[in-house]
C-alpha cells in the first residue's frame, strides 16, 4: 500500500505504526500541514492516516489549512471509501469532517489511563485480540462530544466516552496512544501546548514522571499497537 499521512507537528509522527508499515514493505507520503505543505490529489494513494497535533479542530482562523484537511478527509472516507486511521487529533477530525461535534474536554486526559472496549469494539475486527481493559497514553484536552451519523464507538473511558470509533467498513480512529516509542514523551513535551497541559495535570515534574510511567508500560503499548496495526490492515483489505 502507498499511504498518505497528514502530520501536524514535527515531533508527532506515526510512531511505532510507521515502523511497522516500513517493515511490511508499505510506503508513505507525509504531508506536513503545519508547514503549509499542500494536500495532494488522493488518486495515487491507497489509504489515509491523520496524526495528532496541538491544534484543535475548531481553530480554522489560526490554522486555515484545517478546512482543506477536513474536506480531504471527507472526500477520502465518505466519497472514495479509502481505508482511514486517525490518531488523537486525527480521531477528532474524522468526527468533525463527517458531521459530528468536537469540543473542549470537561476533564482533560493526560497521563497513563485505562481504556475499556465496548461490546461492539470487543466483537469487531479492529480491536480483535486487544484486552477488554488496557492502559494507554493520553494527552488531550478536546474530545468528540457527538459522533457522526452511522459511527460506532469501539472503546471508552470515564472521562472521554469516545476513545475509538468506526465509520463505514474501513475508517477507524483512536483518541488514545499506543504507538508510543522511547522518545515520545520527551518529544511531545517540547510542544508548548502539550507542556502546559502536562504541567497543569501532573505538576512541574510531570515530564519525568510521565516518561517513567510510559517506559514501564511500553511493552504492553507496543503489543497492543502491533495488534491494532495488523487488524487495521485486515479491515483495509475488505471490499468497499
Amino acid at each position: 500500500m502507498h499511504i498518505l499521512i497528514f502530520q501536524h507537528a514535527d515531533v508527532e509522527g506515526p510512531g511505532l505504526f510507521g515502523g511497522l508499515l516500513s517493515e511490511d514493505g508499505h510506503t508513505s507520503t507525509v504531508i506536513h500541514l503545519h508547514a503549509n505543505e499542500a494536500i495532494p490529489k488522493l488518486d495515487g494513494f491507497d489509504a489515509l492516516w491523520v496524526l495528532g497535533g496541538p491544534m484543535d479542530v475548531w481553530q480554522e482562523d489560526a490554522y486555515p489549512w484545517l478546512a482543506a484537511e477536513k474536506a480531504a478527509i471527507r472526500d477520502a472516507v465518505e466519497n472514495r471509501g479509502m481505508p482511514f486511521l486517525g490518531l488523537c487529533l486525527g480521531h477528532q477530525l474524522l468526527a468533525e469532517a463527517l458531521g459530528g461535534n468536537v469540543g473542549p474536554s470537561q476533564t482533560p486526559e493526560i497521563g497513563i489511563k485505562d481504556i475499556q472496549l465496548t461490546e461492539i469494539g470487543a466483537s469487531g475486527v479492529f480491536l480483535d485480540g486487544v484486552p477488554d481493559r488496557f492502559a494507554s497514553l493520553q494527552w488531550h484536552s478536546a474530545e468528540i462530544t457527538r459522533m457522526p451519523a452511522g459511527a460506532e464507538c469501539l472503546a471508552t473511558s470515564p472521562d472521554s466516552p469516545v476513545q475509538a470509533m468506526k465509520w463505514g467498513p474501513r475508517a477507524y480512529s483512536l483518541q488514545f496512544h499506543v504507538e508510543v516509542e522511547n522518545n515520545t514523551v520527551a518529544d511531545w513535551a517540547a510542544i508548548p501546548e502539550y507542556a502546559a497541559a502536562l504541567a497543569t495535570a501532573m505538576g512541574a515534574d510531570g515530564v519525568d514522571r510521565l516518561a517513567a510511567e510510559t517506559e514501564a508500560h511500553l511493552p504492553g503499548f507496543n503489543a497492543i499497537a502491533e495488534r491494532i496495526y495488523i487488524n487495521w490492515l485486515q479491515a483495509a483489505a475488505q471490499a468497499h
